[in-house]
């Protein structure tokens, strides 16, 4: 599937319409207009504390707009969330003497919706089983998740997001602290959903690298504005020169991009180079 078949001919899965988001007395964006489509890949870039989390705590019902309106699969989002949207939140290790297994983690996904104590319904060990198995967690699934690494943790955390086949899946900087080979797993599952279910994905991300070949558009904000395209759009020394309001240079490094002289940025953005340009 193309980058293009995946664009504005499929169905709308996330539509935000003219939002402003404020915290306190500073406005992290405002003017926000942005549809991301059954199976479209959007990344989200910016320094930190520009208000990409805060972003998806709003699509979550989190966190309430100053202005605007966020719909997903045509409905108004709730406090309560939604079973079509799963998430997967940064890779923070877990506490050692955590007192679940590894398919508990998942078991929250299936059964963590009802009210009460869970009762265990006939398909969901399957469904579970089925998870592992999709995240290759198989091996560590009954240990205790404490004890796990990182890259496993997280392989978990996909498979709970995973639990109902969201229509979107939101994940906040979901390859930190991952070597390569886990963020290559991490990328693998969540473009595999994409894939299979017609999935919509915003990721936000402090690294495109990983994820370049896969992405179909950036968002990127900072300096309480924001732009949206491709990464050959976006991805210019005069584009992010004018987002920033101040020189920002996009070197070719090999055969990578590298964004240096950002203000306030959490890192220098490394890049693959595929195709795009200055």
């Amino acid at each position: 599937m193309t980058p293009a078949s995946r664009g504005p001919s499929r169905p709308v899965v996330l539509s935000i319409r003219d939002a402003a988001l404020r915290r306190g007395d500073r406005e992290l964006w405002a003017g926000l207009d942005l549809d991301v489509h059954a199976g479209e890949l959007v990344a989200v870039l910016g320094p930190s504390g520009s208000g990409k989390t805060t972003l998806l705590r709003a699509i979550l019902g989190l966190e309430p707009l100053s202005r605007g309106a966020i719909t997903v699969g045509g409905q108004t989002v709730e406090h309560r969330g939604s079973r079509s949207i799963g998430y997967i939140p940064q890779a923070r290790p877990l506490p050692r003497d955590t007192s679940l297994r590894g398919r508990d983690l998942v078991t929250l996904g299936v059964d963590g919706h009802r009210f009460g104590l869970p009762i265990p319904r006939r398909g969901d060990r399957a469904r579970v089983d089925a998870l592992i198995d999709a995240v290759g967690a198989r091996d560590f699934a009954d240990r205790p998740v404490g004890l796990l690494s990182g890259g496993e943790q997280q392989r978990l955390r996909a498979g709970q997001a995973l639990a109902d086949d969201p229509r979107l899946l939101l994940c906040d900087e979901p390859l930190t602290s991952l070597d390569l080979a886990n963020q290559q797993a991490v990328i693998g599952l969540i473009d595999r959903h994409r894939r299979e279910k017609d999935a919509a994905v915003l990721l936000v991300t402090h690294d495109i690298n990983p994820l370049l070949g896969k992405v179909d558009r950036i968002l990127y904000i900072a300096n309480g504005r924001f732009t949206l395209g491709t990464p050959q759009e976006v991805l210019r020394s005069d584009v992010l020169t004018a987002l920033y309001g101040a020189h920002v240079f996009v070197l070719r490094a090999g055969d990578r991009l590298v964004v240096v002289g950002a203000p306030d940025a959490e890192a220098s953005h490394h890049h693959h180079d595929h195709g795009v340009h200055e």
